[in-house]
């Protein structure tokens, strides 16, 4: 793998643009649950050290994809994260930005360019999307008839409002609700997390901000959780609109700050105590008889299972994960490690069939979290 900060820390300009640019692209492709080819990272180098311009790049990953007879699924999703990534690098080099519903909509065609074919195109039909931080739920979308509209209202706000009248703690409050709002619109059927931070990164260079650090690089589903946050409200369930999690984020990218940015802290009607119960495991002492660690995978697990038994793609889908071998590297293979999770047929691991279920000692987790935090 590419050591992509060591790029970055160069002096020389070309090697830190490309390598800034490589490493943010690669990165939000984590919003999907997409992980690049070692292909893609091999290309990626060789950008970067100017063996290749990125005309050629993109020709290498196109016909990558072209030769192979015979796609599975993970080629499929390796090919999207690959193409995607190879033209995110593209416009994050590019001197160019347009503050426009067009620019938005140009922006979306020229990532998924080669990848979907409504790439650019405002979806005609309404939306929902279940959310492994709202255990389930979905944020509500901008209907389709009112997509346009919404997005020409929001950015005519966004140029009506004076920066030079708030302080820093104002400046990252605003941004943080512009770029949630937008994002609450969802024009496009796919791709529309990716979008809105390649637009807002090229917007925030355009007001003169320097945002070329790791940020969007390694905390992009964080970024998409903290949006979700910011949009979803349920009264009955006492859960309010809440950007605080998107401001840490922008504070970090703007001020410099070093806020600590957890997934888990943002699921939905998640006790402070278990947050708090999870901080003092991680200072626990090697001595100390070890237990089964709440990490983001396991909470993630444990709230999509329960009681159920479920296949690899509905799990999947719970969680809110694309990538089949990240979500079963990541996931699948630490917790049946664990002994929290099995397979329905253990004997026949391929078995058309196949669901994955809690263990019991998986159960007694899960029901200690019930009892004790109302989860």
């Amino acid at each position: 793998m590419i050591d992509f900060d060591e790029y970055i820390r160069q002096n020389e300009p070309q090697k830190r643009e490309k390598g800034y640019a490589w490493q943010t692209a690669i990165g939000l492709q984590a919003v999907d649950g997409l992980k690049p080819s070692l292909y893609l990272i091999e290309t990626a180098r060789k950008d970067i050290e100017g063996e290749i311009t990125i005309d050629e790049a993109e020709q290498l990953i196109k016909s990558y994809y072209q030769s192979k007879e015979a796609r599975t699924p993970e080629d499929v999703e390796m090919h999207e994260a690959d193409t995607a990534s190879t033209n995110i690098r593209r416009l994050l080099t590019e001197k160019t930005f347009a503050f426009t519903l067009v620019g938005l909509t140009s922006i979306h065609r020229r990532i998924f360019d080669g990848v979907f074919k409504f790439a650019g195109e405002i979806r005609d039909y309404n939306i929902t999307k279940k959310e492994w931080v709202l255990r389930g739920d979905t944020v509500l979308y901008v209907s389709a008839p009112d997509l346009r509209k919404a997005i020409e209202y929001d950015l005519e706000q966004e140029r009506q409002f004076d920066y030079s009248k708030v302080d820093r703690n104002g400046l990252v409050s605003h941004i943080a609700k512009f770029v949630s709002g937008l994002w609450q619109i969802h024009p496009f059927g796919e791709g529309n997390t990716r979008t809105t931070a390649v637009f807002t990164i090229l917007y925030l260079r355009s007001m003169g901000f320097d945002v070329t650090n790791d940020l969007f690089a390694n905390y992009s589903w964080y970024f998409r959780n903290a949006l979700v946050r910011a949009n979803y409200q349920n009264v009955q369930k006492g859960i309010m609109r809440n950007s605080e999690y998107l401001e840490l984020f922008f504070r970090n990218l703007l001020l410099g700050e070093n806020n600590e940015l957890r997934n888990r802290h943002m699921v939905v009607n998640t006790p402070k105590e278990l947050v708090t119960e999870q901080a003092q495991h991680d200072n626990r002492t090697s001595t100390e008889q070890p237990t089964v660690q709440v990490t983001e995978q396991v909470l993630a697990l444990l709230l999509a299972l329960s009681n159920e038994h479920l296949s690899l793609k509905g799990l999947m889908e719970k969680v809110g994960l694309k990538h089949r071998p990240t979500f079963i590297e990541n996931y699948i293979n630490p917790a049946i490690e664990t002994g929290i999770l099995k397979i329905l047929y253990p004997d026949k691991p391929n078995h058309p069939r196949q669901k994955y279920l809690l263990t019991a000692k998986g159960l007694a987790l899960y029901n200690d979290l019930k009892i004790k935090h109302s989860i």
